[in-house]
């Protein structure tokens, strides 16, 4: 298994902020407002993987006093790194298409006000999503294999 590499999150994050700045452009004036905190969600699965991260880190470094991991476990925390920052990616090029439509039209709109604070939580959740992830992720990488790192 590979480290998730930035380029390919980027990717990811801009076709999801393209399809979803063309899916608002379409139907901004037939959608609900969008709720406030939208995003805490993603704030949520960022701290279960810091979690995750810290209480493995220890443990992988083998440390004093730590039991040992797993392999299962930590390939499974691996998986659940890869996959939450695939999410935090996709939200994150999601909300950045929102704003880039919503910032111009803040004046002409109502909605416009509040769908720009709630983008920008998202936003902020989803980079901190992403960045907790490739944490864990790395984290998880064995301490005695150096070629792991490529």
């Amino acid at each position: 298994m590979r480290f998730t590499k930035p380029r390919d999150l980027l990717a990811v994050g801009l076709v999801a902020g393209l399809l979803a700045h063309l899916l608002i452009r379409l139907a901004y004036d037939t959608l609900p407002p969008l709720p406030t905190f939208a995003g805490f969600t993603l704030l949520v699965i960022a701290i279960v993987n810091l979690w995750l991260a810290f209480s493995l880190r220890a443990r992988i470094l083998r440390k004093r006093g730590a039991r040992p991991v797993e392999p299962l476990t930590a390939a499974r925390a691996v998986a659940f790194a890869k996959a939450s920052s695939l999410l935090g990616a996709i939200m994150l090029g999601g909300w950045a298409g929102v704003l880039i439509y919503v910032l111009p039209a803040r004046g002409q709109f109502q909605a416009a006000d509040n769908d720009i604070v709630t983008g920008i939580v998202g936003g902020g959740c989803a980079a901190l999503l992403i960045a907790a992830a490739l944490w864990l992720e790395r984290c998880c990488k064995t301490p005695d294999d150096p070629h792991l790192d490529r």
